[in-house]
């Protein structure tokens, strides 16, 4: 992940999948610079504590922030990745660490810690809830599935050929998904794509719990109907 350019965090559109990850080979291979010897007159200037420089990011200072994005994307990265071991995920997590950072900055509270600390915090959490919700997703699915979907407990997983025909007909997915009521779709989505238990999609959507059940039930027979004679 440590990789482009701190300022594409300040835009809509994500990063592009791995290039954080190939800078942060790079930094890893690049050979340390020793500082000169004391008392050289091109000895450079002491770096700020991280303290200053995101106290400088608090009142809205870009170039702050790429410094500290240069000190802290590394390890948060590494961070991101020990914990859900799969390198496009981290980027995302820690993507969204230093947008947090940018606009949580000016709430920091030294008392409680040092930056690097609330950092790493903010990147274990949010890794953590991201693979919490991988779980979440198989557990939404087996639950609310409908028997007849052809799906059996004992059903051997697909080899490498079928995968990637799924992979290839993502297009046919995503457009069925698109065409089921708002309601459905909505249900879905949250389950799916965002990960939240029934219990929390009711919640959030301020429904019964029967209703989401309902819903997300008729939305995978609808999908079933839909896309049976294409896959």
């Amino acid at each position: 992940m440590p990789g482009t350019s701190c300022y594409s965090l300040f835009s809509v559109s994500p990063e592009p999948p791995g290039r954080w990850a190939d800078r942060a080979r790079k930094l890893a291979s690049a050979p340390l610079s020793l500082s000169p010897p004391m008392g050289d007159s091109n000895e450079p200037s002491p770096s700020p504590p991280d303290a200053e420089v995101l106290a400088q990011v608090a009142r809205g200072d870009r170039t702050a922030f790429g410094q500290l994005y240069d000190r802290f994307s590394r390890p948060l990265f590494a961070t991101a990745v020990r914990i859900l071991s799969d390198a496009r995920e981290a980027e995302d997590v820690v993507h969204d660490v230093f947008v947090t950072i940018w606009e949580k900055a000016p709430e920091f509270e030294a008392s409680k810690g040092s930056p690097f600390g609330w950092a790493v915090a903010l990147t274990r959490n949010r890794s953590i809830d991201r693979f919490r919700q991988r779980r979440r997703r198989q557990e939404i699915l087996s639950a609310t599935r409908p028997d007849d979907l052809g799906y059996a407990e004992d059903t051997p997983p697909p080899d490498s050929s079928v995968t990637l025909a799924f992979k290839e007909k993502a297009v046919s997915v995503r457009l069925a998904v698109s065409a089921l009521p708002s309601e459905q779709q909505h249900a879905l989505e949250l389950a799916f794509f965002s990960g939240l238990t029934q219990q929390e999609i009711a919640e959030r959507l301020h429904q019964p719990l029967g209703t989401i059940k309902a819903r997300i039930r008729r939305g995978l027979l609808k999908l079933r109907d839909v896309l049976s004679p294409q896959l």
